[in-house]
């Protein structure tokens, strides 16, 4: 896990500034994740899913708990899910309007600050 954390933000180790982490024993690593992007690390706290808000909402979209799963079955083992249906997820999820952002795409705002820097 700590490998292909630092394999998949390297790319983004110029603007990523911390990493929040829950408590899983896979994350027992952090600092070498510290270290090798050059970020803070932080631990959120057992059952505050708030702490990590983002990362619970893509869970829900990607794994609702209720009936109309959008893209992965609760009922499917993840080590099932091969790299190219994570990336296909990431990508609709990439390009999904957010109100957030002024209904533009994370896509279409990360493409204006890489422009910008």
């Amino acid at each position: 896990m700590t490998e292909a954390i630092i394999a998949m933000f390297k790319p983004y180790k110029k603007v990523l500034h911390t990493i929040t982490f829950d408590h899983g024993k896979e994350f027992s690593y952090h600092e070498k994740v510290a270290e090798a992007l050059n970020v803070d690390t932080y631990f959120a706290h057992p059952y505050r899913s708030w702490e990590r808000g983002l990362n619970e909402n893509h869970n829900g979209l990607i794994r609702p708990r209720a009936l109309g799963e959008q893209y992965l079955p609760k009922d499917k083992p993840l080590d099932k899910v091969t790299t190219k249906q994570v990336m296909d997820i990431r990508t609709r999820l990439n390009q999904r309007p957010r109100k957030l952002l002024g209904f533009k795409t994370p896509e279409e705002v990360y493409a204006k600050m890489k422009l910008a820097s």
